[in-house]
């Protein structure tokens, strides 16, 4: 039982009962005098240069207010990556331009009176194309006389525009080649994770307006409120102050809201029409137009002596990042950063190539590149395992990372640059393989599908893996807090709770480190003019760097309250104590927060208030370990999970019952991602399966039992020994099915999503080649 009285609870969301029903809370939720809609014509090609744009049959169109093309707006480069500035990704992108790049990519914009109007003023606008080649294969995006997708001249931070080469990664520990002539078996093998679509209940939003001071208002969907302030007034050339972002609710992200999605051409066209203008993506759009997961090849060798140990591991990726490069190499870089020190190899060597393809923009997503990485090496280490005659959990045991070790790869590989070694101060990692392994039934239950006779066969696998909690040296965040007459408190944060329940676990924080019930912490996030900053919610950073803000900022409120109230009791500050909405002095006399503050408001005229920032130097990892159980239907290659067990290492569970709901979620969206979810192009280009009928997402029915075990840790950097949970958990899946359809068939798939045609196939090959 937790010694706290707040932290540790399963605590109700504080904005639970606003969410359930259905009160104003989310970017739609307001009702704007004038409002417009706007939407964007989209390139019915993948690459393509406009010869001639003619707008004018729809700027006379009655109620069309606004029109833009590449030729009304400013041309300044830019990313559309949601990164802390400088950012390290490319600035490639333009608010619209005269090529485009991918099917779905912005030809023109219009602002109109209702969506009717706005729908028929695309179709007036005549666009002559100039069609040019397309580049849609990745392993043929560098070859000789390939179509250059990024030929303009102004365009910056690319790594070889003329071969489409986005970015690269080079990096190694040691020497990869001397390992490998120390190894006794050396395996190496090919992997391939596809497009993968985020499917948030709430596509993408904003509205913008200019406010009674001409000031631009945007209301918006984001996980970084104060990264598309900074951006949307580069590219709008108006300075940050003119430029106010509120985020509202969000109903989810997962990533895909990291970016600069349609802020900047909303706001181009409220300006341009001088009245509000809202712009939602339908869900059809979402697919091609957002952003998706990075589709990879992986090539990964991997040597071993003859009792296990790990010498070298060398990985190299080839990954896709579409027309547009925001995150190409930060991504690919936490494939290896995130995924290789999970085991002490002395000899590490990472390789990565990232390409521009026509195809729709890859960006953030849960995980971060860690679901493709895990995926290929989790298989790995379990054939390695077996080819070696060893229990994959003792394989794994044998050679993980364990506190007290430093990962030096992280140093080398930062966001984008350079980064921080990362010692590991807490690992529950064998605590995870034991209660998980005791959870799916490990020791009884293993290579039963073979040794059973029948057309469906059972088996059992797992995977391990390792995130990241905040990026080390450059997330950082704000906190601030007043305290009102009835001893209530404002917490003011830019931190952005998307769903994830945020809010509450840095008001749980809050309200543990001031001694008060959770209901006396009115939190509210984000709004650039009035909370502190707050680079965003991404690199699970919420609870360690938000966290680690409104704890100090807590601290220094509560010190601040006890020096009111020691006036009242008669006592020394330091000596009093903040606990059940009191304050107490050592005899037990005590006085009520309340009190506290009339006396402060009052008498001595004083507004108890106080803020606070933090960062870290280092990005603790949580650890997790799963275990799926797998049915495999020899005659319809039919793949089910009846039963995934995670267990994970997040050190302090802040709130026990929201972890739970984190990790449950990534488990879904890595199913997902295991067994149903990719996006296809045809040979335009275009998304074939761009809604969710022929799209598959896994649903509440599809789900299997889950069994989530929380494994607590003390993680000394992160608020009450917390770490973080919200992308580990899907990281794992994929590998442990993979892993379990061997198990129980006795056949490597390779290649993410699992479908049926591919079991049947691997079936029916002959043994050698599975």
């Amino acid at each position: 039982m937790s010694a706290h009285r707040v932290v540790g609870r399963r605590a109700r969301k504080v904005d639970g009962l606003k969410l359930v029903t259905g009160r104003t809370a989310f970017t739609d939720d307001i009702d704007l005098p004038g409002l417009l809609i706007g939407k964007i014509l989209p390139s019915p090609h993948a690459h393509a240069r406009i010869k001639r744009i003619d707008t004018r049959r729809a700027k006379a169109l009655p109620g069309v207010h606004a029109v833009l093309t590449y030729q009304d707006v400013p041309r300044v480069p830019h990313t559309t990556a949601g990164q802390a500035w400088p950012e390290p990704s490319p600035y490639d992108t333009y608010l619209l331009d005269s090529k485009v790049r991918h099917v779905g990519d912005r030809v023109a914009a219009v602002a109109a009176e209702t969506r009717a109007i706005a729908e028929e003023a695309l179709r007036r606008i005549e666009v002559d194309y100039e069609v040019l080649p397309a580049v849609l294969d990745m392993e043929h995006a560098m070859d000789k006389g390939a179509a250059v997708i990024h030929d303009e001249p102004d365009s910056t931070g690319i790594d070889d525009a003329a071969r489409n080469l986005a970015g690269e990664i080079h990096r190694e520990l040691g020497s990869a080649e001397q390992g490998f002539r120390q190894a006794d078996l050396i395996v190496e093998r090919e992997y391939r994770t596809p497009r993968q679509q985020h499917a948030a209940i709430e596509p993408h939003i904003v509205i913008c307006w200019l406010d009674a001071d001409d000031r631009l208002v945007i209301r918006t969907s984001t996980q970084i409120p104060f990264h598309v302030r900074r951006q949307v007034a580069m590219i709008l050339q108006i300075p940050v102050s003119r430029i106010r972002v509120i985020k509202p609710r969000i109903g989810g992200g997962f990533g895909g809201k990291q970016e600069m999605v349609i802020e900047d051409i909303c706001a181009a066209l409220a300006l341009a029409a001088r009245r509000p203008v809202k712009l939602e993506y339908t869900r059809h759009e979402e697919f091609f137009m957002a952003r998706t997961r990075h589709p990879q090849v992986l090539r990964l060798k991997m040597g071993v002596k003859k009792d296990g140990t790990i010498v070298a591991h060398h990985m190299k990726v080839l990954a896709a990042t579409g027309a547009y490069g925001g995150h190409c190499t930060t991504v690919q870089g936490n494939t290896g950063s995130k995924v290789l020190p999970l085991y002490r190899a002395p000899n590490l060597k990472f390789d990565c190539d990232v390409v521009y393809v026509n195809a729709p923009p890859a960006g953030a997503f849960r995980g971060y590149g860690c679901p493709q990485g895990f995926f290929a090496q989790e298989s790995l280490v379990d054939e390695i395992a077996h080819q070696l005659g060893m229990d994959p959990i003792a394989f794994r045991l044998k050679n993980a990372i364990r506190q007290g070790d430093t990962d030096e790869l992280s140093a080398q590989l930062g966001e984008g640059r350079k980064g921080l070694p990362r010692l590991i101060r807490s690992c529950g990692l064998p605590q995870c393989l034991e209660r998980g392994a005791e959870a799916i039934g490990w020791n009884t239950r293993r290579n039963g599908g073979r040794r059973r006779p029948g057309r469906v066969l059972h088996g059992v696998g797992l995977a391990c893996s390792m995130q990241g909690s905040g990026i080390a040296g450059v997330d950082f965040a704000g906190a601030f807090f007043k305290l009102n007459e009835d001893g209530s408190f404002n917490l003011q944060v830019g931190a952005t709770d998307l769903g994830t329940g945020s809010d509450t676990v840095l008001a749980q924080i809050a309200a543990e480190t001031l001694g008060v019930s959770l209901d006396k912490i009115l939190i509210y996030s984000s709004d650039t003019d009035f909370t502190p900053f707050d680079v965003g919610a991404y690199a699970s950073s919420t609870t360690i760097i938000s966290g680690g803000a409104v704890k100090k900022a807590a601290e220094k409120t509560r010190d601040a309250v006890c020096c009111f109230a020691a006036k009242l009791l008669d006592a020394n500050p330091e000596d009093l104590t903040c606990r059940d909405d009191r304050v107490f002095a050592p005899g037990g006399k005590s006085v009520t927060m309340g009190e506290v503050a009339m006396f402060a408001f009052y008498k001595e005229k004083t507004q108890v208030m106080e803020g606070s920032s933090h960062f870290n130097t280092d990005s603790p990892p949580p650890f997790c370990a799963q275990f799926a159980e797998v049915e495999v239907d020899t005659e319809t290659g039919q793949v089910k999970v009846p039963h995934l067990v995670t267990a994970v290492d997040l050190g302090v569970a802040i709130n026990p019952m929201q972890a739970e709901g984190q990790a449950e979620g990534a488990v879904a969206q890595g199913l997902g991602y295991t067994l149903a979810e990719e996006m296809v192009l045809d040979e335009a280009g275009r998304v074939v399966n761009a809604n969710f009928c022929d799209y598959k997402i896994f649903t509440a029915e599809d789900m299997p039992k889950l069994t989530t075990i929380l494994v607590e840790t003390e993680e000394p950097l992160g608020p009450y020994g917390a770490k973080s949970i919200a992308e580990v958990p899907i990281n794992g899946v994929g590998p442990a099915v993979a892993n379990a359809i061997f198990d129980a068939a006795g056949i490597r798939l390779r290649r993410l999503p699992i479908r049926p045609d591919a079991v049947l196939a691997a079936l029916r090959a002959p043994e050698a080649a599975r």
